[in-house]
């Protein structure tokens, strides 16, 4: 086991929704290049080359850097963009809300603040926020 996994895994929970407060220069020795330019920097995956965006399978959906519980399958729909979408967090902390500009709003994990995409408002009713 290498030292990048060792210590991300000490950080991953799938119960624990205590605020991480983890350095920058920490996770970018713990993560892939590509994992800490999306997680951390907010680069954009490209679409419909990700592991989840057509995944029909039901169960949880995870934050991928600290294990928080962020959506259930029941609440994923097909949104055509490429990237899986979802209309309802599972817990109102499950995630939080930062303005990029006028008209984006990006999702972090509410835990470890890592970059989860961004918040739309073409959903399907009754929601119509969507974070893809």
């Amino acid at each position: 086991m290498t030292r990048k996994t060792q210590t991300v895994k000490s950080y991953f929970s799938r119960s624990d929704t205590s605020k991480l407060d983890v350095p920058d220069a920490e996770w970018k020795e713990l993560l892939s290049g590509a994992l800490y330019e999306v997680a951390r920097k907010g680069a954009t995956e490209q679409p419909f080359t990700g592991k989840y965006w057509d995944n029909e399978e039901c169960g949880t959906y995870f934050c991928a850097l600290c294990g928080n519980t962020l959506f259930r399958s029941e609440a994923k729909f097909s949104s055509s963009s490429g990237w899986p979408s979802f209309f309802k967090t599972v817990r109102s902390n499950s995630v939080r809300y930062r303005k990029e500009s006028s008209m984006e709003m990006e999702i972090l994990c509410g835990r470890c603040g890592a970059h989860l995409g961004h918040l739309f408002d073409d959903g399907p009713p009754p929601w119509v926020a969507v974070f893809p």
